[in-house]
Parts: structure tokens; C-alpha cells; sequence
């Protein structure tokens, strides 16, 4: 029988490496650390994973060894009736081997959109205009308060080394959700041109 922890590499997925790169920086996690780190930083540029996603994740991954848990003996006497023991986790040498090779080896993915307003713009012609051109404005104003969400929580990091690299990512997302503000204004006015044009049409019909 194949050994399942001969090559992980094979195993995983980019989420995997998601969640495995959470414990990289050195701390043991419980689940919602990792849920609460991943709103953090990791949902403006890849991922809001759910517990159910983390917690699937982490079983993978201690299957495989790459990552090893146990109860928070700490939390023990202060737990309450029916309240779950806490796990905690943390990244084994064979996993930091694996992350360190997948972030340095792996041969880039390329970025996939999937641009939900977009979707419905390019079906701009069975909607109606001053709805259409409302839903780009929530988005536009959904994507501003992300950008100043990201440089909040690039600007409150602790100043320490382990949290450069994070931090420089999170500054490029600020830059990401602004060039998004942009790209709104632009396809905004687009419309305008778009709906005046329909309007002139649908006058000449009548």
C-alpha cells in the first residue's frame, strides 16, 4: 500500500496551503483563531473560509502529518457543562517543509476571477438600467469599505518581523479595492452612455 504521507504535496490544494500557512507563523491555533486570523488578512485576497472549511482542512493535513493537535490543558478547569474541550494546533517540521516548498517551488497559479457584478453587467441588456446602476454602486462602496478595512488592519500589526510579508499583502489589497473603486467609476459612466443610448433607441421605436 502507498504511504499517503510520502509526497502531501500531491494531496493538496491551494486552501490547504491556506490553512497550513496559518501555522507557520510559529503559534499553536484552536479552529477559531484560524477562522479569526483568516478574516484577518487572508479574506481580501484569496479566502473566508467557514469553520467547517478550516476544521475539514485540518483533519487532511494531521492525516497527513503535516500538522499535530491537542487539548488546550489550560482551558480545562475554566470550561463549562456541555462546552467542548479546546484543540489547538500546530505545523510540524515535515509541514513547514511542505509550505516552504509549495510558496517557493510550485509553479504559480494563474489569478481566476469570478466577478459576480460583472456577470450580471454583461447580462446588462436583459436588466433594468437604474438597477443595474445601483448594484455597481453597492459594489463600488462595498469594495471602498474593504480597502479601508485592509490598511486598518495592515496599520494595526504588530510590529514585528513575522508579520511583514502579511502586512505588504495586505497593503497591496488596499491597492487591489481601490483600482476596483476605479474600475466601478469608469464602468458607471459606461453605463450612463450605455442607458441614454437605449433611451434614444426605445424613443425612435415609439
Amino acid at each position: 500500500m502507498a504511504d499517503d504521507r510520502a509526497d502531501p504535496q500531491t494531496r493538496l490544494r491551494p486552501t490547504s496551503y491556506a490553512v497550513l500557512g496559518l501555522l507557520s507563523f510559529g503559534q499553536e491555533l484552536s479552529g477559531f483563531d484560524m477562522k479569526r486570523w483568516a478574516d484577518w488578512s487572508l479574506k481580501f485576497f484569496y479566502w473566508a473560509p467557514s469553520f467547517s472549511q478550516i476544521y475539514g482542512e485540518l483533519h487532511k493535513l494531521e492525516t497527513l502529518g503535516l500538522v499535530e493537535s491537542r487539548l488546550d490543558e489550560n482551558k480545562r478547569p475554566q470550561r463549562k457543562r456541555g462546552e467542548r474541550e479546546k484543540r489547538v494546533y500546530r505545523i510540524t517540521e515535515e509541514g513547514e517543509r511542505a509550505v516552504t516548498e509549495w510558496t517557493t517551488e510550485a509553479e504559480p497559479e494563474p489569478a481566476v476571477l469570478k466577478h459576480g457584478i460583472m456577470l450580471r453587467t454583461w447580462l446588462g441588456h436583459t436588466a433594468d438600467p437604474a438597477k443595474l446602476r445601483e448594484m455597481v454602486l453597492a459594489h463600488r462602496a462595498q469594495s471602498e469599505r474593504m480597502r479601508v478595512l485592509a490598511l486598518d488592519h495592515a496599520e494595526g500589526a504588530a510590529p514585528v518581523e513575522e508579520w511583514a510579508y502579511p502586512v505588504a499583502v495586505l497593503n497591496w489589497s488596499a491597492q487591489y479595492y481601490a483600482d476596483e473603486c476605479a474600475r466601478a467609476d469608469t464602468l458607471l459612466a459606461e453605463l450612463d452612455r450605455l442607458g441614454a443610448q437605449r433611451k434614444r433607441k426605445k424613443k425612435r421605436k415609439t
